[in-house]
């Protein structure tokens, strides 16, 4: 039987985490609820949730921050609440290392299908050839059998939809990524948004794996199509 799937809220209004928490329990998910930044820190840590839904404007730590601490340690997937549809609010959100989000207002039952949609795809992750893949005589390695991925060594936190996008790439290096294709692999085929949030996710994940952002080594841009991993042969 599969264990229950546990959802972190962290949003100050007190009828949202209400009703929120009611339709998340009915489809038998065990909803957890803060309304201050640092207790759902504290909460995160504590009960090691499948999903947080974070509101961008709290009382204490902004969402901003807390989605920062929470990448600094985790992969965790993370819906960012926000009341405002500006694009660039939207963009920003995913900068900081969100994977979707939703705009206020919002029913219960529309959280509830983009929380199985975020879980569904990053539950899914392509599998690639090897266990653990290097590039570029060890420069970047991504080990399957941990989730990890090391750059010279180190290991970096990619968020699920960088750590998608960054394996379906690898799986299929010759292949080029149209914008849309990411966007299914990275967001579902339930999004239904702007495209430059790909460019976004792109953005990030080569600030971690690239050494010259000018002149990218692994994620290359085809002009006037999409993306394509270019870190040659991999080794097992």
């Amino acid at each position: 039987m599969d264990r229950q799937k546990k959802i972190l809220i962290i949003d100050d209004e007190y009828m949202i985490t209400d009703v929120v928490k009611s339709y998340l329990e009915h489809s038998d998910f065990k909803a957890y609820i803060e309304h201050n930044g640092k207790k759902g820190l504290e909460t995160f840590y504590d009960v090691k949730p499948d999903l947080v839904v974070l509101d961008l404007m709290l009382p204490d730590l902004s969402g901003e921050e807390i989605c920062k601490e929470i990448r600094r340690n985790a992969r965790t997937p993370i819906i960012m609440l926000t009341a405002k549809a500006e694009e660039e609010d939207i963009l920003m959100g995913l900068d900081i290392g969100a994977d979707d989000y939703m705009t206020k207002p919002f029913s219960g039952k529309q959280l509830v299908g983009r929380v199985k949609a975020v879980l569904r795809r990053t539950e899914s992750d392509p599998v690639p050839l090897f266990n653990i893949m290097t590039f570029h005589n060890g420069d970047l390695e991504i080990n399957l059998e941990n989730n990890e991925v090391r750059k010279s060594g180190e290991v970096i936190r990619l968020t699920p939809s960088e750590y998608k996008i960054l394996l379906s790439l690898v799986k299929y290096p010759n292949k080029t990524y149209s914008r849309d294709e990411l966007i299914f692999i990275a967001l579902g085929e339930e999004f239904d948004g702007y495209d430059r949030i790909i460019d976004t996710h792109i953005k990030k994940l080569r600030q971690k794996i690239e050494d010259d952002l000018k002149n990218p080594t692994y994620i290359q841009t085809v002009h006037g199509f999409g993306y394509k991993f270019g870190g040659g042969k991999n080794e097992a």
